[in-house]
C-alpha cells in the first residue's frame, strides 16, 4: 500500500490528544475498562455513516441537507457594523451539530445505556464517544493534509486540532452527557424537585394534559441538552468561520471549568441506579 506511512503516522498523531485529554478528565474518574474500550470504538464508529450519508449524495443529491442553507446565502445576520454572518452558515453548522451530537447520543445508547448508575457515569460515557468520534475524524484529517499538503503543512493543525477542536468534541457531549443523564434517570429526579417543593412547569402540564410528568420531564431534560450541545458546536464552528480565534480560547475555557465542575458536582454522584431498583411506584 503507497500511502502506508501516511495511514500509520495519522492514526498515531490522532493517539496523542486522545491519549492527553483522555488523562486530563479520567485520572480521577474512571469506566470500567470494557465499557470505555465499547464506547470509544461506537463513537469512533460514529464517523462512518456520517462520511456514508455525504457519499450518497453524489446519487441523491436530494438528500443533502446542508442544500437547504444555499437558500439563506443572501440573508445576514449583523452583530456589529464590523460582523456580519450568512444565515446559510448557521443553517449549515446547526445541522453539523445536530448530525454529531447525535451520532454519538447513539454510540453511549449502544454500549451500555443500562450500565448508567449515577448522571456523572452519563457524562464520562459521552466524553469517552466524543474521544472516539474525535480520534476518527482527527486521522481523517492528518491524513488528508499529508497526502494533499505534504507532511510539512501538518504541525498546525494538528496542533490547533489536539488543543482545541478535540476538547470542543468533549464539551459539546459532557454537555450532553450531563442532560441524558437526568433524563435517564427522570423519576428519582423529579421525586427530588417535587420533595423540595419545586413548582416544575411538567407538573402544570400534566394537570391540563394528564401527560406522564416522567415521561415528560425526560424529554424536556434530553430536548435541553440536545439544544445546548448543538447551540455550542455552531457556535465554535461559526468562530473559526468567521475567524473570530480570539474567542475561542475564552469559550474553551469556560466549557472547561463548566464541564469540570459538573462531573466534580456532589448531586451527579448520587447513585440514581439503586433507588430506581428499589422503587417502582410511579409518581
Amino acid at each position: 500500500m503507497n500511502n502506508t506511512v501516511q495511514i500509520i503516522g495519522s492514526i498515531l498523531l490522532a493517539l496523542v490528544p486522545v491519549s492527553i485529554w483522555g488523562l486530563i478528565f479520567f485520572r480521577k474518574h474512571s469506566e470500567s475498562k470494557s465499557l470505555t474500550v465499547i464506547t470509544f470504538a461506537l463513537g469512533a464508529l460514529a464517523v462512518f455513516p456520517i462520511l456514508l450519508y455525504k457519499f450518497i449524495w453524489q446519487f441523491f443529491p436530494w438528500m443533502n441537507a446542508f442544500k437547504m442553507a444555499d437558500y439563506y446565502r443572501t440573508d445576514i445576520i449583523g452583530f456589529s457594523n464590523a460582523i456580519v454572518l450568512p444565515l446559510s452558515v448557521v443553517i449549515t453548522f446547526m445541522i453539523v451539530g445536530i448530525i454529531e451530537e447525535l451520532m454519538k447520543l447513539i454510540s453511549v445508547k449502544m454500549s451500555d445505556d443500562e450500565g448508567i448508575k449515577d448522571i456523572d457515569d452519563s457524562i464520562e460515557l459521552f466524553i469517552i464517544a466524543a474521544l472516539g468520534f474525535s480520534f476518527t475524524e482527527n486521522i481523517l484529517y492528518f491524513y488528508n493534509i499529508w497526502i494533499t499538503q505534504g507532511a510539512d503543512n501538518l504541525l498546525l493543525p494538528f496542533l490547533f486540532r489536539s488543543s482545541f477542536s478535540t476538547f470542543a468534541h468533549l464539551l459539546f457531549s459532557g454537555v450532553l452527557g450531563y442532560y441524558y443523564g437526568i433524563a435517564h434517570f427522570a423519576k428519582p429526579v423529579l421525586q427530588e424537585e417535587i420533595r423540595k417543593n419545586r413548582r416544575h412547569w411538567t407538573v402544570v402540564l400534566h394537570r391540563l394534559f394528564s401527560f406522564r410528568k416522567v415521561k415528560l420531564f425526560h424529554e424536556e431534560c434530553l430536548l435541553e441538552g440536545l439544544l445546548i450541545s448543538i447551540g455550542l458546536h455552531a457556535i465554535f464552528n461559526i468562530f473559526l468561520e468567521m475567524n473570530l480565534t480570539f474567542m475561542i480560547v475564552p469559550f474553551l475555557v469556560g466549557g472547561y471549568i463548566t464541564l469540570t465542575y459538573l462531573l466534580e458536582k456532589k448531586e451527579n454522584h448520587k447513585n440514581y441506579g439503586k433507588l430506581m431498583d428499589k422503587s417502582k411506584e410511579e409518581i
